[in-house]
C-alpha cells in the first residue's frame, strides 16, 4: 500500500510538470486564436473605424444592424459564385491528393534500390517545405507567357504563347496541378507508412499461389490501404471549404476572378483593401460556420467507419 501511495505521488508530480509546462502554449492559444473572435461581432455591426481604438470602434461608435450583412451577401450576385469556386478548387485538390500520391507511394513501394527510392522520395519531398510565396514567385516566371521557358519550348514546337494561370477555364486546373506538385511527397509518405505496415506474409503466400507483383497490388495492397484512403477522404471533406488562399493570392489576378476567386481572398480584398470590414467579416463567418459543420460530420463519419477519434 505504500509503495503504491508513492508511486500515485511521483505520477502526480510527473504531470503536475507536464500542466506546468503546457501553461505558455495555453496562453498564446487564447491570446492569437481566441482572442481575435472577438471581432466577429463586426459582423453583426455598421463597423466605423475610431482613432480612439479598436475596442471604441467596436462597442461605441459601430451600430447594430443584427442579420442584415447576411442578407446582402446571400444576395450578392458574385457570392454563390465565389461558394461554388471554393468547393470545386478544394473538391479537386482533395481528389488529386488522394488518388496520385496513392499511385505514387505504390509504385515506389516496388522499387527495390533503396538509394534511389530515398533519393525519389526526398526530391518529391522538397516542394513541401517550400512556401507559396517562394513557389508563387518561381511559377509565374517558369509559365510566364513572354519570358518563361515553358512557352519558349512551345514556340520552339510551333504553338504561340498561352497564359497558364491568367486563363479562367484553366485557372483552377492549373492551382490543383501545382498544389498537387507541393503536397506530393509528404501525402505519399502517408501511404508508404500504411503500405510497410502490411504483413510481408501476404506477399510470399500470394507468390505461392502464382500471383504476380501487379496482382499482388490489387488483391493486397490497395485493399490494406482502402482503410487510410478513406479516412483522408472523410477528414478532407470537413476542410472542403478551405481552398488555399496563399496559393490563390499568390497566383491570381483580375482575369481569373470569375474561376479562381474563392471566400478567402473575396474576404482579403473586402476587409483590407477596401476598408468593407463589417461584410469582410459576415462572409468569413459564414465560411467559418460552415466548416465547422462539415468538419463535425467529417469526425463522425470518420469515428464510425475508420474508428479515428481525436479525443
Amino acid at each position: 500500500m505504500k509503495n503504491y501511495a508513492v508511486k500515485k505521488a511521483k505520477s502526480r508530480k510527473h504531470t503536475r510538470t507536464l500542466h506546468l509546462m503546457l501553461v505558455i502554449p495555453v496562453i498564446l492559444v487564447v491570446i492569437y486564436n481566441y482572442g481575435p473572435m472577438l471581432g466577429m461581432v463586426m459582423a453583426f455591426q455598421d463597423y466605423i473605424p475610431s482613432s480612439n481604438g479598436f475596442f471604441y470602434s467596436l462597442f461605441k461608435s459601430s451600430t447594430w444592424i443584427g442579420f442584415d450583412l447576411f442578407e446582402y451577401i446571400f444576395k450578392m450576385p458574385d457570392f454563390f459564385s465565389i461558394v461554388s469556386n471554393t468547393m470545386v478548387i478544394a473538391f479537386l485538390k482533395l481528389i488529386a491528393k488522394i488518388v496520385f500520391p496513392l499511385i505514387f507511394a505504390l509504385l515506389l513501394n516496388e522499387v527495390i534500390h533503396t538509394k534511389f527510392k530515398k533519393f525519389v522520395q526526398s526530391v518529391t519531398f522538397i516542394p513541401y517545405f517550400l512556401s507559396w510565396v517562394i513557389l508563387g514567385s518561381i511559377l509565374l516566371q517558369i509559365f510566364s507567357p513572354r519570358s518563361g521557358i515553358v512557352n519558349s519550348l512551345l514556340q520552339i514546337v510551333g504553338i504561340n504563347d498561352f497564359y497558364f494561370f491568367g486563363t479562367p477555364e484553366l485557372f483552377p486546373f492549373a492551382l490543383v496541378s501545382t498544389d498537387l506538385w507541393k503536397e506530393l511527397g509528404y501525402n505519399t509518405i502517408i501511404y508508404l507508412a500504411a503500405l510497410t505496415a502490411i504483413d510481408p506474409g501476404l506477399y510470399e503466400a500470394a507468390a505461392i499461389d502464382g500471383a504476380g507483383r501487379f496482382r499482388q497490388i490489387l488483391k493486397i495492397s490497395i485493399p490494406s490501404v482502402m482503410g487510410m484512403v478513406m479516412l483522408l477522404m472523410v477528414l478532407g471533406v470537413g476542410n472542403i471549404m478551405n481552398a488555399g488562399f496563399d496559393q490563390v493570392f499568390m497566383l491570381y489576378s483580375p482575369a481569373v476572378y470569375s474561376t479562381g476567386d474563392i471566400i478567402d481572398t473575396y474576404s482579403y480584398r473586402m476587409g483590407i483593401l477596401n476598408g468593407q470590414y463589417s461584410l469582410a467579416t459576415a462572409v468569413g463567418l459564414f465560411k467559418s460556420v460552415v466548416s465547422f459543420v462539415l468538419m463535425t460530420i467529417s469526425y463522425f463519419v470518420a469515428n464510425k467507419f475508420s474508428n479515428y477519434r481525436i479525443f
